[in-house]
């Protein structure tokens, strides 16, 4: 039957085997072809990384000359100089470092007190012992 129906398809017995719902014939080399395949994709994959990583090398070579060029840092490097500094900075203190507070604030009652003493030195000796008792 199979020589009669070959003959009449052309030799795509094959194909209508499985479109009559007959078994699919097995590749005994599949597994190897499959292994092959996924080593193929595995190389591409690292042959792809290795481009991109010498890419990125020559970026920053080209950005490390730039900032030889003008003298800039790396974020990193100033990050690490400024937590240097505070260190440095706090060595020998036992608390913190203050944080730097602008002219003008918080100074309102030393300078209210300062006002205060200095109308208490010219008022007479009994008007100053009236606002001392207060």
């Amino acid at each position: 039957m199979e020589f009669v129906m070959k003959q009449a398809l052309g030799g795509a017995t094959k194909d209508m085997g499985k479109m009559l719902g007959g078994e699919e014939e097995k590749d005994p080399d599949a597994e190897k072809k499959e292994e092959e395949r996924q080593e193929a994709l595995r190389q591409q994959e690292e042959e792809r990384k290795a481009k991109y990583a010498r890419m990125e090398a020559e970026r920053e070579s080209i950005r490390q000359g730039i900032r030889d060029k003008y003298g800039l840092k790396k974020k990193e490097e100033k990050e690490a100089e400024a937590q240097a500094a505070m260190e440095q900075a706090s060595e020998g203190s036992l608390t913190r470092p203050k944080k730097a507070v602008p002219t003008g604030c918080g100074d309102t009652e030393e300078e209210e007190e300062g006002i205060m003493d200095t109308v208490m030195k010219y008022l007479p000796g009994p008007l100053q012992d009236i606002f001392n008792k207060k």
